[in-house]
């Protein structure tokens, strides 16, 4: 049986996911890739290292996000959300690397996703192993889901 997920399905599923494909578009090209997040019940927050995803939502910040949970291909949730991407600087850069280090570092830490650390006085981006990273959010302005169950 196909469906509608509830309001409240939406938003567990959105709390209970860490990974999502984040879809961008600058320049007459759609990028797709997957990112770790925390949701707050308004956005997801992200953490990436600099790169392609980042200056492309800096162009254009309106973004679509799908979070899925599969069981089989029988049995499966998914949330499609639009949003606006927001890059934090400063104290809310630390409050969201924070939050993403208290959901994450239970599951793994990877070289793009560090633990999380606070920001120097001046800085506006924290440091990974492979450059800089940006910290930021998806402010999420329309959900909707769908599931399938056998």
């Amino acid at each position: 049986m196909l469906g509608w997920l509830s309001a409240t399905e939406i938003e567990d599923l959105l709390r209970t996911e860490v990974v999502a494909r984040l879809g961008c578009h600058a320049e007459r090209r759609t990028y797709v890739v997957p990112v770790t997040y925390v949701y707050d019940g308004d956005a997801l927050l992200v953490q990436s290292a600099d790169g392609l995803k980042v200056r492309m939502m800096h162009q254009n910040p309106l973004v679509c996000v799908e979070v899925d949970h599969i069981d089989d291909l029988a049995n499966w949730r998914s949330v499609i959300a639009w949003g606006r991407f927001e890059e934090l600087f400063g104290p809310d850069a630390t409050a969201a690397l924070a939050r993403l280090r208290e959901r994450l570092q239970p599951l793994i830490v990877s070289e793009t996703t560090p633990a999380a650390e606070t920001l120097r006085e001046g800085e506006t981006r924290v440091r990974s192993r492979n450059g800089h990273a940006a910290i930021y959010r998806i402010h999420l302005f329309e959900k909707t889901g769908r599931f399938e169950r056998r």
